[in-house]
């Protein structure tokens, strides 16, 4: 198979302790006004109570619309955020509340692939000395006389000539930059990478290879993986468990076959009903669902359920009460897994469309 066409390495999964354990986590940026005496009124509720588990060799995606709170869970999991409230737990000691070098040895174990490959790497560095220097920050990984070495066999488990090492990122290309920072998140051997839109502003020939390579590298070096995009095909591929983020929540959360095959919460039904379909026959049946309306600030979300103002299925319930992430009711009997989790009063198997789709999927 071309490489690239998306190719899948097959993973056994496991029912295992989660190696990375989330809950309830929170970041607010206040709100303030005044120049000179500074009044608190109000806050950006970026996360607002994110829960989720990471096992060994799992990968996890996390999907949204932008601005719901992706990037901000990956800093945070990487400490270039600090939490307004929650708890970070990696192999169950809570990072949140490590400093100094308890700090450094956690931030050796969980690693960060950025978005931006051209901004993300220091154009007057080497690509040597963008690998090498976390072996500054942790020379326990690699004593000097071995770092030139270490850095050239990164630069071959990802794909590039080792004799690169001596060139500056403005000599590769956007696909060739990306894996170097894929090299530089793993050069201290690290147990999860947190992959915030690795592959954004890729294009899509090139999204493939890096996404196959992220796959190989994840069976080669037993990795888990925080996979974060846009694409939901990109993401299925990928991921092992899919979380669909609203507004700074997670509203439905499990297996990537039960969000993909029978997603329960209205949004993950409107976003996979937006997915191009290049088969024409099963274009010409699918039902579209257009939401309407903006989405809410995340400075004043709206009571009780934050997707109800452009929810199809809203009554009162939706703005009174707050719904849980658990598995839907009308699942409870017929055997679904329990880690399928959907926060709606009203999920259901079967989608209640608003809007129908024409012949050539346009409403």
């Amino acid at each position: 198979m071309p490489e690239q066409q998306l190719e899948r390495a097959e993973r056994p999964r496991q029912a295992i302790e989660p190696i990375l354990e989330v809950r309830d986590l929170v970041k607010h940026y206040p709100l303030t006004r005044g120049i000179v005496i500074k009044k608190h009124v109000g806050a950006v509720k970026a996360v607002d109570g994110v829960s989720f588990d990471l096992s060994k060799g799992e990968t996890l995606g996390i999907v949204g619309e932008s601005g719901c709170g992706k990037s901000t869970v990956a800093r945070m999991l990487v400490n270039l955020e600090q939490p307004t409230a929650g708890s970070i737990k990696y192999k169950g000691e809570d990072i949140t509340k490590l400093s100094g070098r308890a700090l450094r040895t956690v931030r050796r174990n969980i690693q960060m692939v950025f978005q931006d490959p051209y901004t993300s790497l220091n154009p007057r560095m080497t690509v040597g000395d963008i690998i090498g220097e976390a072996y500054e920050i942790h020379p326990e990984v690699a004593p000097k006389g071995e770092r030139r070495r270490k850095v050239q066999d990164l630069l071959d488990v990802v794909g590039l000539n080792p004799e690169y090492i001596n060139r500056y990122p403005h000599q590769f290309s956007g696909g060739q930059r990306q894996r170097i920072g894929i090299a530089r998140g793993l050069a201290l051997q690290p147990e999860i990478i947190v992959a915030d839109e690795p592959v954004s502003a890729l294009d899509v020939s090139v999204q493939a290879q890096v996404v196959n390579l992220m796959d190989k590298l994840q069976s080669e070096f037993q990795l888990s993986y925080i996979f974060i995009a846009h694409d939901l095909s990109i993401v299925r591929h990928i991921s092992d468990r899919v979380g669909v983020m609203y507004l700074g929540r997670i509203v439905e959360i499990g297996t990537d076959e039960e969000i993909y095959d029978h997603p329960t919460h209205p949004y993950t039904q409107a976003l996979l009903s937006a997915v191009p379909v290049p088969d024409p026959l099963a274009r010409e049946h699918r039902e579209r669902i257009i939401l309407t309306g903006d989405v809410p600030s995340p400075a004043n979300p709206p009571s009780g359920c934050r997707f109800r103002t452009r929810c199809w299925k809203a009554q009162e319930r939706c703005a009174l009460e707050v719904p849980l992430l658990a598995v839907p009711a009308a699942f409870r009997d017929v055997g679904t897994p329990a880690a399928h989790d959907s926060a709606c009063h009203f999920a259901e198997e079967k989608q209640v469309v608003p809007v129908a789709a024409g012949p050539d999927g346009t409403p």
